[in-house]
């Protein structure tokens, strides 16, 4: 499908919800595509992510993750991995009416949909076109369950609908923090919030009656391995009552946008880095097979999963499966098929 590039791209920094955006301005304007999508759900059919169906607004993402997994997904449409992923956002501008659609076909039973599978749905861009919040009222409209992974503080400006959403479904939120170190994690994720935001953000959830959990991913061997238990806790103090990890996957190209962004931000630290993520990937920087991409092997791994697991039950955190969302069980059966009856209540 062609898409279409918008020619004065909304500018989030200056709209009425910059004060939920807590990072620096992208060094270049982003480039924004318009694209009518046929269809707004993503079937997974891989064992390594704990949910069937994601929803995601949008393609590409202004938070300019070095290790972000969906970096190979931008090639399809001839841009780049690299600085066009942080930059060429292609956004969905139907997503909401193709949510609807697709609520309005009998093969629909009413699943748990995670926003999002691949880029962050609250990402700077949502400020300004507000896809995920009306996919979040088309969920609430006919009581479908949701779950949401979100490094943005932004997440706060939809706890109405959220909130809502959670009384009469399940409504799931789990805050991304990979890191305690704001040094570290501006390095590497340039273009989100400081931990210390989503430490507050997890609170504002919470105080709003808003089951909240912490994605402390991905561990990254030599870099923040260390400092799991850390968030752990501060997520723990700030109301999260659940958790989960995954350890750095860097498929091809992933792996030489990482390694270029750790030799020029932490040059010191580099080789160290790289040398434990193979040391936790049985000598390669990924693995391939089903199963096993979100996971470890070894001594050093095993080491830093136990410490994971003893730190949660010491805290009182529920955990789940260490590759899914924590969303990966039945969710209530509330989702109403839409009818000329129910548009009338």
């Amino acid at each position: 499908m062609a898409l279409r590039a918008e020619s004065n791209p909304p500018n989030p920094w200056r709209s009425a919800h910059s004060e939920w955006i807590d990072a620096p301005p992208p060094p270049v304007q982003p480039r924004v595509y318009l694209e009518e999508a046929r269809e707004i759900l993503s079937e997974n059919r891989s064992p390594d992510l704990g949910f069937r169906f994601s929803l995601n607004p949008y393609r590409g993402c202004q938070h300019a993750c070095a290790y972000c997994y969906a970096r190979p997904t931008h090639q399809y449409w001839d841009l780049g991995a690299g600085t066009d992923f942080d930059s060429k956002i292609i956004v969905k501008t139907n997503a909401a009416d193709a949510l609807r659609r697709t609520f309005g076909k009998r093969t629909w039973s009413g699943e748990r949909i995670v926003f999002s599978g691949n880029t962050d749905c609250y990402q700077p861009l949502e400020a300004s076109y507000g896809l995920t919040r009306s996919c979040l009222e088309v969920c609430l409209e006919h009581r479908n369950p949701v779950g949401i992974i979100t490094k943005s503080a932004l997440v706060r400006r939809d706890i109405d609908v959220i909130a809502a959403l959670a009384e009469v479904a399940d409504a799931h939120v789990f805050v991304s923090l990979a890191f305690s170190n704001a040094e570290h994690a501006r390095a590497i994720e340039p273009g989100a919030p400081t931990p210390a935001v989503r430490f507050k953000t997890i609170e504002s959830l919470v105080a709003a009656g808003i089951s909240v959990g912490v994605a402390v991913a991905p561990i990254i061997p030599g870099l923040n391995d260390d400092q799991a238990p850390e968030v752990l806790r501060l997520a723990r103090d700030a109301g999260a009552t659940s958790a989960f990890r995954s350890l750095v996957r860097l498929a091809p190209p992933v792996d030489a946008v990482f390694e270029e962004r750790v030799r020029e931000r932490l040059p010191l630290r580099c080789d160290r880095i790289l040398a434990g993520i193979r040391d936790a990937r049985s000598g390669e920087l990924t693995t391939a097979g089903f199963g096993a991409r979100f996971v470890g092997a070894g001594a050093r791994w095993a080491a830093t999963a136990a410490l994971f697991d003893s730190t949660c039950a010491r805290l009182g955190l529920a955990t789940g499966d260490e590759a899914t969302l924590g969303v990966g069980a039945p969710a209530r059966a509330t989702f109403r098929r839409p009818t000329a009856q129910l548009e009338l209540l």
